[in-house]
């Protein structure tokens, strides 16, 4: 079987300004297309890549729940990018390995207690 690689910078410039906490945890995404579990990675200040098996649209707002023993916490967030990627898997045995979600860049998080906001 063929390796397929992607290729995600363009330019070989690093765009990002703020520093990235390396950490997996569950979310739950809300948007256009219903409720879905996703998993989160690479969260910093300004924004998240969610793994999820159906991204939302580009352009479109999401609330995004972290959910914690201590309370759940809610931000609304922008869909940046939408990415499909497929690949193998290292190791003595490579097996194909793909990877769908979407970057998303916080625009607010909701106070506790409060209401959802309106989507569109």
């Amino acid at each position: 079987m063929a390796r397929v690689r992607t290729v995600l910078a363009t330019g070989g410039e690093e765009r990002r300004t703020a520093p990235r906490l390396d950490k997996v945890f569950p979310v739950f995404i809300e948007g256009e297309r219903g409720t879905a579990l996703g998993v989160a990675r690479n969260i910093s200040h300004g924004g998240v890549f969610v793994e999820t098996r159906n991204p939302e649209p580009l352009g479109s707002q999401v609330r995004v729940s972290f959910p914690s023993r201590s309370g759940e916490m809610t931000a609304v967030a922008e869909v940046r990018y939408v990415c499909h990627l497929l690949g193998c898997s290292g190791g003595a045995a490579p097996r194909p390995a793909a990877v769908r979600g979407m970057g998303l860049r916080f625009m607010y998080f909701e106070p506790d207690g409060a209401s959802p906001p309106v989507l569109h």
